[in-house]
């Protein structure tokens, strides 16, 4: 559930992830294709943001749509997909009609993410396909020091769920918007508990630390 907090960073947002290409960027949509294949069908791209990740969807052979609760980052999304502003807890969709959903990079700004994993579960009909893609909830977060380059400092609040606008990265999108801490327990167990079966888990780093976790979970 993208918060409304976005609205008043919108314009920076879609800028930075529009037109910043990183390495961090390219593993998202290298994982982003190994877990959700080829098209073709409509895939609810979940929390979409500014719509970052429609071309690449469509690049698989999806038929993109969207929903975000930030009016201001759909007035970008809209440009790229189809959209509705919507809660992720509370999809404008019937039960069982979309073989795939994607949650990418959205699960920190979610207040009740198992409950949108369920939505999602809801949404998608048998032998559909999820997939998450997020920052690792080991070594990503307000409790995650990685201003030094190859080390990362962890301090005690991994626990913490509460949400938070500490971060290293006194510029960046958490300092702004803040991030809700999903533990990698709760993560996981988000998927059975929605009636999803987990199919694959993927780790990525730069180095030999890795700062994305992605999960690809299908509908029995």
């Amino acid at each position: 559930m993208t918060t409304a907090a976005y609205d008043a960073i919108a314009d920076w947002y879609d800028d930075y992830v529009t037109t910043t290409a990183t390495d961090y960027s390219e593993r998202v949509r290298a994982v982003l294709a190994e877990l959700l294949g080829p098209g073709p069908g409509r895939c609810l791209d979940l929390c979409c943001g500014t719509g970052a990740h429609a071309a690449e969807l469509r690049r698989l052979g999806w038929q993109p749509i969207g929903v975000d609760l930030s009016g201001g980052q759909l007035r970008h999304a809209r440009t790229r997909l189809p959209v509705a502003r919507a809660d992720a807890t509370a999809l404008p969709l019937p039960d069982g009609v979309l073989p795939a959903v994607a949650c990418v990079l959205a699960h920190t700004d979610m207040p009740d993410y198992p409950a949108a994993i369920a939505e999602a579960a809801r949404v998608l009909a048998p032998g559909g396909r999820l997939v998450h893609i997020g920052v690792h909830p080991c070594f990503v977060g307000a409790f995650a020091d990685r201003s030094e380059p190859g080390r990362i400092l962890l301090d005690e609040g991994y626990a913490e769920r509460d949400r938070s606008f500490r971060s290293w990265n006194s510029v960046g999108v958490r300092a702004r918007v803040g991030a809700w801490h999903v533990p990698l327990a709760d993560l996981l167990d988000a998927v059975p508990s929605a009636g999803l079966t987990l199919t694959a888990v993927r780790e990525s780093g730069s180095g030999p630390i890795p700062d994305i976790l992605a999960l690809q979970a299908t509908k029995p």
